[in-house]
Order: C-alpha cells, then structure tokens, then sequence
C-alpha cells in the first residue's frame, strides 16, 4: 500500500510539474504578443525551456532585495508612473568618500542601490577610473520643476524627448544615477568607456540606448544607468537584444498574468 500510495504521489508531482511548465510555455508567448510589434520582431525566444530557466533566476534575486519597497525590477515609464508622495525607504544620502566622487551635496540612493555602486566604484578604482555622480534619486516636486525647466528652454515636443514627467521618472525610484558630465560625449571619456565595458558585471544597466526612443520614450542618454542586478543584466543581454525596456516590460507582464 505504502508502494501504491508514493507512486501515485509521485505520478501527481511530475504530472503537476509537467502541466505548469506546458502552462509556462504557453506564457512566454502570451506575453511576447502583448509587447510592442518591434519587440515581437526582435526577440528570438526559441529555446524557451532555457529562458524561463533563466528568468527564473532573475525572478528569484529579486528576492534577495527588499519586499517592502517597490520591486527592484519596477517598471516605470510614460505608461507607469509612481504616486507624487512615493520616496523610497531608508534612503541612503551620498557624501564625500574614497570610492567615487559626488559633484552636488544632495544626492541619495537605495541602500542596496548605494552598496552596488560602491562594489562598482572600487572596481572602477582599481582600473585607474574615478566614477562621478552626477544625479541619483529625484523626488516628484523636483522632477516636475525639472521637466517644466526643459519645457520653457526647448518646448514640450523636445522636452518629452529628453525629461521625464514628474512621476513617471526612474530616478524617482532610487534605483538611477547619471555618470560624469551628463552630456552626449560621456561615452568618449574614459570613466565612460569603462562604464559601458565594466557596469553590467555589476548590475547597472543602461536604461535609454541608441536608436530605440520609440521603446524607450527617450533619446539616447549615455549617462544614465538604471541598476537592476547581474542575473537581470545577463539575461537582459541573452534574451532582450541589450534593451532594459525590453526585458522589464516582459516582467511586469509576466507578473500580470
């Protein structure tokens, strides 16, 4: 009897097992139909046992960080937003240090978004590169002074392109920084060299890349590096053509259904 009883219960595990996975399958291209027709064109998720392996992961260290604070794979965008009174909690303020250099004196990030960027700036260090913060956590008032500056100076067709509405700004989360001079020739210097060779080793992604301001809603910003871990920077390059927007718009789906 104790025979029958294990294999059946072993018959219902492998069979529940197998039928989630069918599911999981089935999933992956749910999702994928309910993206933009370009990330239909250019994600090629063939081996979808291997990429829900690997998601599985990404999913899994995101546990590893704080459960109460927005997830650290948070989508934020021109279609989401966060409410005007969200600040991230246990902010965690930058001041002078040998690590990497800060050029204003009100600059803050995540605790777990500060230790990154500490084990990132010493590996800089060693490497003969000094990092520069030049902007991290933003809250909504002085985002939406910000983007009203752009505004006056460009108008509001140039200025969508290149600031964020207050609310809907990745800096809001506390997940973000701008490196160096904040300028389109950041990726000639050397700091920013090292950055596009060296951040993604240590979890920082760049959020607005070349030639997708119609994913991203934004230029091209060589300067701003949003960081979402290295599993998700992995699996960001492996399955998501390189694109953050890409792969944080199939998490938040895939969390949806």
């Amino acid at each position: 009897m104790k025979k029958i009883f294990a294999f059946v219960s072993f018959f219902l595990f492998f069979f529940s097992v197998y039928s989630q996975s069918r599911e999981d399958l089935k999933k992956v291209d749910l999702v994928l139909s309910k993206m933009s027709a370009r990330a239909q064109k250019e994600l090629n998720i063939t081996d979808k046992a291997q990429f829900l392996k690997d998601l599985g992961v990404v999913l899994a260290a995101e546990k590893n960080y704080r459960s109460d604070d927005l997830n650290l794979y948070y989508l934020i965008d021109k279609k989401h937003s966060v409410s005007s009174d969200y600040e991230p909690k246990d902010l965690v303020h930058l001041v002078k240090n040998d690590l990497y250099a800060i050029n204003r004196n009100d600059l803050s990030l995540r605790p777990d978004v500060e230790k990154a960027l500490s084990v990132m700036a010493k590996a800089a260090l060693d490497d003969g590169i000094r990092l520069l913060v030049s902007s991290t956590y933003r809250s909504y008032s002085y985002q939406e002074k910000l983007f009203a500056r752009w505004v006056a100076i460009d108008g509001l067709e140039e200025a969508e392109r290149e600031s964020a509405r207050p609310g809907t700004s990745q800096h809001q989360l506390g997940v973000a920084i701008d490196f160096g001079s904040i300028t389109d020739d950041f990726d000639t210097t050397p700091m920013g060299q090292w950055v596009y060779k060296n951040a993604a080793k240590f979890g920082w992604s760049l959020s607005f890349p070349k030639n997708y301001e119609d994913i991203t809603g934004y230029r091209w910003e060589c300067w701003h590096f949003r960081y979402i871990g290295v599993p998700a920077c992995q699996m960001q390059k492996k399955w998501f053509c390189d694109v953050q927007q890409y792969m944080l718009e199939f998490i938040d789906l895939w969390k949806q259904l």
